[in-house]
């Protein structure tokens, strides 16, 4: 695939609980609205039908795909919507059957008219098509694809949005870890640098600081958020939130009144060693359990692995060095951009396509890379150790009970936060040129893998956990 891929493409702001089966029908909701409005049948249609494939239809009440699909419709922003309005919008539809087109007109509509159909479109395991109708007879009607990552394609335009990522184009035109670790080398540069002069192309210099400071504050208030919620999520499954007390035991009396109070606070806390752990685990578990309550996060690369990045960045800056500031956030998530828009071009970040491989080891791999590059990690030992976090994630499998992402979805984020920490010091005291398993090897192999995976492991809550344990055992 020779496309360019943005940082922010990799890295967006949204609400929970999925990339794929949130964000993404969301974004289709809005996207078909648009198209309604330049055929001029917006105005037209009284009634409307959504049909949901695959696993949007398997895991989708799980993962508030209906929800995400009528917030959608009604005209409201993943990025910006205040959160405590979603139940608000949610509820008035449910209660009054009629649903506020785009916050312009208002048509007859009710969850019935969600259809949750258990077949697979061709194209993608994450099908669903928008009907429109006048007087019953259908106007519009339109497929879309969620592909993971809160991308959205269709069967006749699938790269609708692509920007060809050429020489002509780009000064590092990068499809492979080979292209980066080519020009890194030739020009002695590092990893960041490149993305950094790549991404100038499409965004100015001011415009690149200013969403690489809005993605690291919504992460960062995210873990804040979670780390001082406590009760039981959302779902059925009586999950309780378990970063409160690892939290409240961790930071012990100290006092501070906002997040960035808070990392001082937590810098100017002794730090046993074991104690390390239980920090980047509290990281993790904060943000997944506020995506798990339909919170709003950074999808890193997707929603389901959104802990990760955050957790490993934090541990950088509250850990390892207590001086870091905003140029060491932007080279990180720099970085871990690129490294997961590899794995996008290459292979896939979807669960629905390749198991949770695509998701907590496509995001462990990110993250090994950014945190290589911030402790004086060469180039190709951040190449090195993104192909250490995935190797040790092939093969791992989507199956979270009762279609929730939180068993086994949450614990695995922190899983992943540690093992990119541990793949990163591995790199470091890594040779390159010693290593028998290149980063693109490993890639292709994630993606051999998701062809091979059975079905059932591919975020359908049709196998492993999924089956063995039920919502009724819990």
């Amino acid at each position: 695939m020779s496309q360019f891929i943005s940082v922010f493409d990799m890295l967006k702001v949204g609400v929970g609980p999925s990339s794929s089966h949130t964000l993404g029908p969301w974004r289709a909701a809005q996207t078909w609205i648009s198209k309604l409005k330049e055929t001029q049948n917006f105005f037209l249609i009284d009634a409307i039908q959504v049909d949901l494939y695959g696993s949007l239809s398997l895991t989708g009440k799980g993962h508030a795909t209906d929800k995400a699909i009528i917030l959608g419709l009604s005209g409201a922003d993943p990025e910006y919507i205040p959160i405590e309005n979603i139940e608000i919008i949610i509820s008035e539809v449910n209660e009054t059957k009629l649903l506020s087109l785009n916050s312009e007109k208002s048509i007859s509509f009710s969850k019935e008219d969600i259809k949750f159909n258990k077949e697979f479109l061709p194209l993608n395991p994450n099908g669903m098509t928008f009907t429109g109708f006048k007087n019953g007879k259908i106007i519009s009607q339109e497929t879309y694809y969620s592909i993971g990552g809160g991308f959205i394609i269709q069967d006749d335009d699938p790269l609708a949005e692509e920007i060809p990522i050429t020489k002509q184009n780009f000064p590092f035109p990068v499809n492979h870890a080979t292209d980066l670790d080519l020009y890194c080398e030739r020009e002695n540069l590092l990893i960041s640098d490149v993305v950094f002069k790549n991404e100038l192309v499409v965004n100015s210099a001011e415009k690149i600081d200013s969403e690489l400071k809005r993605i690291w504050e919504t992460m960062l208030e995210c873990m804040y958020i979670g780390c001082h919620a406590k009760g039981i999520l959302p779902g059925g499954l009586n999950v309780k939130r378990r970063a409160f007390d690892t939290h409240q035991k961790l930071i012990k009396d100290s006092n501070y009144k906002n997040p960035q109070e808070w990392i001082t606070a937590i810098r100017s806390t002794e730090v046993k060693f074991r104690e390390i752990l239980k920090w980047v685990t509290c990281f993790a578990l904060s943000v997944n359990e506020v995506n798990a309550s339909l919170g709003r996060v950074v999808t890193a690369p997707t929603n389901g692995s959104a802990g990760v990045i955050p957790a490993v960045l934090m541990y950088y800056m509250v850990i390892e060095n207590h001086n870091a500031d905003f140029e060491h956030i932007k080279k990180f998530l720099l970085v871990a951009g690129e490294i997961g828009s590899l794995f996008k071009k290459n292979a896939t970040i979807s669960a629905a396509m390749g198991g949770c491989q695509a998701e907590i080891g496509v995001s462990s791999a990110m993250a090994a890379a950014a945190l290589t590059e911030l402790l004086g990690g060469t180039p190709a030992q951040s190449l090195v150790a993104a192909e250490i976090a995935m190797e040790h994630h092939l093969g791992l499998t989507c199956d979270p009970i009762g279609g929730l992402v939180q068993i086994p979805c949450i614990e695995r984020n922190a899983m992943g936060a540690i093992k990119a920490i541990n793949a990163a010091e591995m790199a470091l005291d890594t040779d390159p040129k010693d290593v028998k398993v290149p980063l693109d090897k490993v890639i292709q192999t994630m993606w051999e893998t998701a062809k091979d995976m059975n079905k059932n492991y591919k975020e359908t809550s049709e196998g492993g956990l999924a089956v063995t344990v039920r919502m009724v055992d819990c």
